[in-house]
């Protein structure tokens, strides 16, 4: 097992970069492997990003893209989006330092992007209302709801979508995915769980659900929503919960290895870990 150090920090005294934000990002990979987290965010060692990966980015632009319009009262057609995706291709390749094994690849890839938002903007409901915002960042100070407990640090988080509904606001979120299949929601509870808190915090409104859009990447691409009620005190009792064990981790300087099924996909497996390297 790892540590980094074994001086615990006094929240008075949390600096860097780590203790700028939470994140549903960071909460997500230091519950996978603190191990992982460290060398991130800790030791700023970053892997390429993959193929796959860089695959959702490009999709989530396209999608933006059309909703921003939205928006805007001015929708578009999807011969332009798919226009704008084509044009800011190779810069967002260059930009994120993409490598492909062919030319070939990179044409499979920018093929099924452009198709998993075909089926996206085909599968849409024509009526859907216009969105109140589109790729927003939100920040707010974590203070517990049921405690009133400012914990000192900040919730920062970028909601894809929120929409008005009959009985709310919808806070949408798009993945795209390998297989069909409905997400289970505890995979998904820190995401929508922190989505929740900062819509809250920042408008004063509740959500009236939370729904997750997946764009599945099958030989004919399809669209699933899977919807998930408003968050409730327990939900946000766990969130909090599970924030003050991440910031005591951090404290405390312990980022131990953490086995389990994510090791197989693990950048850092073979280079920085020593369970596997040595």
């Amino acid at each position: 097992m790892t540590q980094l150090q074994t001086t615990r920090v006094s929240p008075a005294d949390r600096s860097g970069s780590v203790f700028d934000y939470i994140s549903a990002s960071r909460l997500n990979l230091w519950i996978r492997c603190p191990l992982s987290f460290k060398l991130v965010y800790l030791d700023g060692i970053r892997a390429p990003r993959s193929p796959a990966l860089f695959l959702g980015q490009r999709v989530h632009q396209g999608l933006e893209v059309w909703n921003r319009h939205r928006q805007l009262g001015a929708p578009i057609e999807p011969r332009a989006v798919a226009d704008q995706m084509l044009s800011t291709w190779d810069q967002a390749v260059a930009d994120e330092a993409i490598t492909f094994a062919d030319a070939a690849e990179e044409e499979s890839l920018r093929r099924q992007a452009l198709d998993l938002v075909a089926a996206y903007l085909a599968a849409v409901d024509p009526n859907e209302p216009r969105p109140l915002a589109v790729e927003t960042c939100l920040d707010a100070p974590l203070v517990d709801p049921a405690t009133g407990e400012d914990l000192g640090i900040k919730l920062l988080g970028v909601i894809d979508l929120v929409l008005p509904d009959a009985a709310g606001v919808s806070i949408v979120d798009f993945k795209t995915a390998g297989k069909s299949g409905a997400p289970i929601s505890m995979a998904h509870e820190v995401q929508l769980g922190a989505y929740a808190y900062l819509f809250r915090a920042t408008t004063g409104q509740r959500e009236s659900e939370l729904q997750i859009r997946s764009l599945i990447k099958t030989k004919v691409p399809k669209v699933e929503t899977h919807r998930y009620p408003a968050r409730t005190d327990a939900h946000f009792r766990r969130l909090f919960a599970l924030i003050r064990e991440y910031l005591d981790a951090l404290d405390c300087g312990v980022f131990n290895y953490r086995p389990s099924w994510n090791c197989g996909s693990c950048d850092f497996r073979d280079t920085h870990c020593p369970a596997w390297c040595g």
